[in-house]
């Protein structure tokens, strides 16, 4: 992208994520109510997340699963079935309304609608030269990597279809990832790993 074109991105990046944080606060309510009734525990997640350029932010989401989740069983690995997550969060993550409160990294600056998903610290320092260049743009809410199956290919594969994405950036790109990404929300395509997915796969 030029610097014009990255200019309009940011521009409907803020646009888009200031409507869809106002008009999208009513759902995070009662689902934030419900995550509450459900189980013990913050209402909401947050976690370090690597962004542009490396830039440590953290992201914030609503929680699915069980307090202290990634000290216990398959530690940040989630599979389907997972006794980790809860009843509510269940439904949450089907729907991807756990994503919701990401918006809000948007309006900060912090996150995109569109590009690769932030990542944990740990995994960029175990990047090699080419994969930092993942780190080129600011991380999305939603991916090339996210619509082509996300949580069900290899991590390495992934980094491949983000660096692909980096490269062919455009905001044509970008609005066909958006409508690949409703799709996949009504699917729920790739929710969890594979066998061939996950970190290490």
């Amino acid at each position: 992208m030029n610097r014009l074109s990255r200019g309009v991105k940011r521009l409907l990046d803020l646009t888009v994520g200031v409507a869809a944080v106002v008009g999208t606060a009513p759902i995070v309510l009662v689902c934030a109510v419900a995550v509450r009734l459900d189980s013990k525990g913050s209402v909401f997640y947050r976690q370090p997340r690597a962004g542009r350029d490396g830039h440590i932010f953290e992201i914030v989401k609503l929680r699915t699963m069980v307090v202290g989740a990634e000290h216990i069983g398959a530690g940040m690995a989630v599979d389907e079935g997972d006794s980790r997550i809860t009843r509510v969060g269940g439904f949450l993550r089907r729907w991807s309304l756990d994503e919701l409160p990401n918006l809000v990294n948007v309006v900060k600056g912090e996150m995109s609608l569109v590009g690769p998903r932030p990542t944990l610290p740990e995994q960029v320092e175990q990047y090699d030269e080419r994969q930092r260049g993942r780190l080129a743009v600011r991380p999305g809410i939603s991916g090339w990597a996210q619509v082509q199956g996300r949580a069900s290919i290899p991590w390495s594969e992934r980094i491949e279809l983000d660096l692909w994405y980096i490269e062919h950036e455009s905001l044509a790109l970008d609005s066909k990832i958006l409508a690949a990404t409703v799709r996949m929300v009504f699917t729920g395509q790739g929710l969890y790993r594979s066998d061939r997915g996950g970190w290490d796969g």
